[in-house]
C-alpha cells in the first residue's frame, strides 16, 4: 500500500543514548513542543532558595505567564511532584502579579501519580506532559503528549486583605486599561445587551449572564491585551474578520488576542461587533 503508514517503537531516552541535560536543551530550544503556545526561555537551572534549580523558565510574551518546567527521564515519582509544585511556588513568589503554571515532564507518568497530579490540579495549575522517543523506518521521533492540563483560574471576585476591586480601583491601576474597555462595552453593545464591566485584580471582563466573553489585561504604554475565546467552528471565520480589518492578533490555541487601547477599539467598532457575534455564538456552542 502506497500510503501505508509504519508502525513505531517507543524507546527510552537513556536506551538513545541520552541524559536529562540533553532533554532540557530539546524543550529550550524549541518551548512550542510542550504544546503550551510560543514561549520564550528565561532561565536555564534556576537556584531556588530550598538549594535546588528549576530546570527551565518559560514565559509566554503576550501576558507575561510563566511556566515553571521540571524535566525527570522514566517514571515520576513523589519527589518530582514535590519538587515541581515547590518550584512553582518560588517563582510564583517572586512574580505574584502573574499568572504562573506548574509543568511536570516525564517518560512515563503511571495510573497512581496520574490520579495524584489531577487531584492537584484543581487547586494548582500544573501540567503534565509524557515524552518519549519513536522509532519508525530507522528515524528516531521525540514526542510530547500533554495528558493533564484541565486547571481553571477561579474568579477574583471580591477583594483579598481588604482590597475592592472596582473602577476606582482600576482608574488607579491602569486608566487606559479602563477606557479601552468602555469603549469595547459600548462598541458590543449591540451584540451582547445587557453586558457589564466586571472589575477583578488583573483583568476587566465584559460580562455577559455571569460570563466574561471578552477580558482586558493592562499592558505598557497605553495599551490593553484583549482576550476572545471561540469555538472551533467559528475560529476561522474571527481570523478572517481580524485580518480583513488589519487588526495584528496572536493565536493561542482557541484564544486570539489583540494588543489595543481606546481609539483602536472605537475605529474598529464595527469589526468588534461582528468579533463579539462570534464570541457569542461560540459560548453557546
Amino acid at each position: 500500500m502506497t500510503d501505508a503508514i509504519p508502525i513505531g517503537k517507543s524507546q527510552s531516552i537513556r536506551e538513545c543514548g541520552h541524559d536529562e541535560l540533553w532533554l532540557q536543551d530539546q524543550i529550550a530550544d524549541n518551548p512550542s513542543c510542550l504544546q503550551l503556545g510560543e514561549l520564550e526561555v528565561i532561565f536555564r537551572e534556576r537556584q531556588q532558595a530550598s538549594g535546588g534549580r528549576l530546570d527551565i523558565l518559560l514565559k509566554d510574551p503576550e501576558d507575561d505567564s510563566m511556566y515553571e518546567v521540571e524535566v525527570m527521564l522514566g517514571e515520576t515519582d513523589e519527589t518530582h511532584i514535590i519538587r515541581t509544585i515547590e518550584y512553582w511556588d518560588n517563582e510564583k513568589r517572586k512574580w505574584p502579579q502573574r499568572q504562573h503554571f506548574a509543568v511536570l515532564v516525564a517518560e512515563t507518568i503511571t495510573r497512581r501519580f496520574f490520579n495524584v497530579i489531577q487531584l492537584l490540579s484543581h487547586a494548582i495549575p500544573i501540567i503534565a506532559i509524557q515524552v518519549n522517543v519513536v522509532e519508525a523506518d530507522g528515524k528516531k521521533i521525540l514526542h510530547f503528549s500533554k495528558i493533564l492540563d484541565t486547571y481553571e483560574e477561579p474568579e477574583d471576585e471580591g477583594g483579598s486583605g481588604g482590597q475592592e476591586y472596582n473602577e476606582d480601583f482600576w482608574k488607579e491601576k491602569s486608566s487606559w486599561t479602563l477606557d479601552a474597555a468602555k469603549s469595547l462595552l459600548e462598541a458590543t453593545r449591540s451584540t451582547f445587551g445587557n453586558a457589564t464591566l466586571n472589575f477583578v485584580k488583573y483583568y476587566i471582563g465584559i460580562r455577559v449572564n455571569g460570563h466574561n466573553y471578552m477580558s482586558l489585561r493592562k499592558r505598557s504604554g497605553g495599551r490593553s491585551l484583549l482576550s476572545c475565546w471561540f469555538a472551533e467552528l467559528y475560529l476561522p471565520d474571527a481570523i478572517a474578520l481580524l485580518e480583513e480589518a488589519g487588526i495584528a492578533y496572536t493565536k493561542k490555541n482557541q484564544i486570539l488576542r489583540i494588543s489595543t487601547d481606546k481609539a483602536a477599539i472605537a475605529s474598529k467598532a464595527d469589526t468588534m461587533a461582528k468579533i463579539a457575534e462570534l464570541v457569542k455564538k461560540s459560548w453557546k456552542e
